[in-house]
């Protein structure tokens, strides 16, 4: 039971008063040049700040990404009718079109056509998309033809590769999203199926989660043969980072791995549909596993996608309540529908359980 502190009710003398007063300056002046505060205490701290500093009916800096190339004209502007009816055009969040090229005028006139939504349009510089100092491109050219001839997907793709690095560790630092707290990741040609009646965003805010998914997957073992030695080496080779990471039991550690990290089961999330915090991205941990994987090559001399790459990173990182699946949300990305299970949200839905249905609950 709770008990309320006492009080001493005796007045205290001026010189008692100055005395004290005195004793607690120094103190404090001492605290202040002479004591470090933990790490994990000022971390949690400057946490609890920055994420609990807010009313819950505050807006969102929140935006679309979009990478999309001047012929995916239609294909994005499929993408985007869909979005704003089901969603956008209740709370006008922006997008942000990327492009490895100048967007012509035309793309430019026809996406602002689409909903009244903000629209921001960039290029993407040679680091961002190219090859760094570190890759040999006749070496990565001898891999690609080696992947051809063992039919893996997009095995010879120099742009599909790029496309990997640039979602895997670079898209996040792009300018134009420097004021964004939050991003929903939106791709040419998908399809949104269900009315979503509230803001996605504020839920993920007001929430704590960091990362929300609709739809997992497996990967091709053939495109990431080295990726989870790399992984292994990198959680060996920094121990200072890892241990900053919550326990294996309170992250999704088992999401990854069947056998406590002695292999890579292959299981990520579709990162074509993507909704996530950029501090995940832009924090110090991820800079540096970011770049230890892109050292190595991998993205280049194998075809690491930025899927596993995220989901790895993400699995590890973070806890489990931090996590979100969106069962509300119908979507289709080339052949994979999810359609929510339940019949009530099924209602606001145009998708049915005649498709295929790819969803958690089901399993």
């Amino acid at each position: 039971m709770f008990t309320k502190p006492s009080c001493n009710t005796r007045r205290s003398t001026p010189i008692l008063l100055l005395f004290f007063s005195t004793a607690l300056l120094l103190i404090l002046i001492s605290f202040y040049y002479f004591t470090t505060i933990p790490s994990g205490i000022a971390d949690a701290w400057n946490e609890y700040r920055t994420t609990r500093n807010f009313d819950p009916d505050d807006p969102v800096n929140a935006c679309f990404v979009i990478l999309v190339r001047n012929s995916e004209l239609e294909g994005i502007k499929s993408s985007i009718k869909q979005m704003e009816s089901t969603f956008n055009n209740k709370y006008n969040y922006p997008y942000v079109f990327l492009n490895d090229d100048d967007f012509t005028e035309e793309f430019i006139e026809e996406t602002k056509k689409l909903g009244k939504a903000e629209k921001f349009y960039g290029k993407l510089d040679e680091q961002m998309w190219g090859y760094p100092d570190f890759i040999n491109q006749s070496v990565a050219a001898e891999q690609r033809q080696k992947m051809v001839e063992t039919n893996v997907p997009y095995a010879d793709s120099e742009s599909y590769r790029h496309m990997c690095r640039f979602q895997s560790g670079f898209f996040f630092r792009h300018p134009l999203l420097d004021g964004y707290e939050y991003y929903w990741r939106v791709e040419p040609e998908v399809d949104f199926l269900c009315e979503i009646d509230y803001d996605v965003f504020k839920f993920m805010r007001n929430n704590g989660k960091k990362y929300a998914f609709t739809l997992t997957f497996t990967e091709f073992v053939a495109t990431i043969p080295t990726l989870w030695d790399t992984v292994k080496d990198f959680r060996r080779d920094h121990p200072e980072i890892i241990k900053r990471f919550p326990p294996k039991e309170k992250s999704l550690w088992k999401f990854i791995t069947d056998d406590d990290g002695k292999t890579y089961n292959t299981c990520h999330f579709w990162t074509n549909f993507e909704i996530a915090a950029l501090d995940l991205w832009r924090s110090n941990e991820y800079l540096q596993f970011f770049n230890y994987l892109d050292q190595s090559g991998g993205f280049f001399y194998e075809r690491w996608g930025d899927a596993p790459v995220h989901s790895i990173a993400a699995a590890m990182m973070l806890r489990k309540e931090e996590f979100h699946f969106f069962h509300d949300m119908g979507y289709r990305h080339t052949s994979v529908l999810h359609c929510p299970a339940d019949e009530i949200t099924l209602k606001k839905c145009s998708c049915n359980h005649d498709s295929f249905v790819w969803d958690y609950n089901s399993k």
